[in-house]
């Protein structure tokens, strides 16, 4: 048995090629059933799932994939002035890139569930090709325009944004000295406890096999440069919101209590139903930022419910 394996069952494990590279992900649930894609956050990977995944497969066709650079799929190599700027790892091209892999695995239209980072892959590729998505679940995030607004009005707010944002080799030479330090700082301050109780051995196992890869450590960088304050995720939203585009199909927010809506200006559901959602509706999970594993059940059930309205 593999590494992760277990934490699967019934799933069997991907290797596919794609525009940037190899992605790995997991596939389960019957091949007939609706496609059903999980995109994960940082600093996690797929593995983040393996609470909800099993039940989501008895109704779904359940496709969780490590992002590009994350877990297991390709980390492309750094070096040119585009990479370095982020580009990369830009959200649209990371979508564009995403679409590949899934009609390659047969499926043209999915419907998409994203924590974090994979929440604002997520909602790139339904902006930029809305004929793709089905239906649309973002877990625990806000706009990159509204997040980069909040940290501009609060300095202090969210201070790993622009720390990670920074050029290239700066955060990468101070995260490497310590990733386990700095990355499971971040999964202890998100949390609603405060610890690391809420994470599963095997998967915290992986998280860790990951982030002390350098060149996965770089791509973690090159990620949030390109939802930097002046990075092209942002800009894409700017575009957007000028435009007064918005998501054609239904969006589910999600928001934890402990860590994305407390003490905010305004709950992640009126973030979105201002700009890009106006018709999302939203449920708030009692958990801190990593509601999957923290509050597998009730996330479980929001999520259930929607997809099967």
């Amino acid at each position: 048995m593999a590494e992760g394996d277990d934490l699967f069952p019934g799933f069997e494990p991907l290797w596919i090629e794609g525009p940037a590279g190899r992605w790995f992900g997991r596939a389960g649930g019957p091949a007939e059933a609706p496609p059903l894609l999980l995109l994960h956050g940082f600093p996690q990977s797929h593995a983040m799932w393996h609470r909800l995944a099993p039940t989501l497969a008895r109704t779904h066709r359940v496709i969780a994939l490590d992002l590009k650079g994350y877990g297991w799929s390709a980390a492309p190599a750094s070096g040119s002035a585009e990479t370095a700027a982020g580009t990369a790892y830009a959200k649209r091209r990371i979508g564009a890139e995403i679409v590949a892999v899934m009609e390659r695995l047969g499926h043209i239209r999915f419907a998409l569930a994203g924590h974090d980072r994979g929440a604002r892959v997520g909602y790139r590729l339904a902006l930029d090709e809305p004929g793709r998505i089905e239906r649309l679940a973002l877990l625990d995030i806000v706009p990159t325009e509204v997040q980069w607004a909040r940290i501009e009005a609060n300095p202090g707010a969210n201070p790993h944004w622009p720390f990670l944002s920074r050029p290239a080799p700066e955060p990468e030479a101070m995260i490497r000295r310590d990733p386990d330090g700095y990355f499971e700082g971040l999964l202890r301050d998100w949390t609603a406890g405060h610890d690391l109780a809420a994470f599963d051995a095997r998967a915290l196992t992986l998280y860790r096999q990951a982030w002390n890869v350098p060149e996965r450590i770089r791509a973690f960088c090159e990620d949030y440069r390109a939802g930097g304050a002046n990075g092209p995720d942002r800009a894409a939203d700017r575009d957007d919101l000028a435009a007064g585009r918005t998501l054609a199909m239904p969006v589910l927010v999600l928001a934890s209590e402990a860590y994305l809506d407390r003490d905010k200006p305004e709950t992640a559901l009126a973030a979105w139903q201002r700009t890009f959602a106006p018709k999302a509706e939203g449920v708030s999970i009692a958990s801190g930022h990593f509601m999957a594993e923290e509050a597998p059940e009730p996330t479980l059930r929001a999520l259930r419910d929607f997809l099967e309205a």
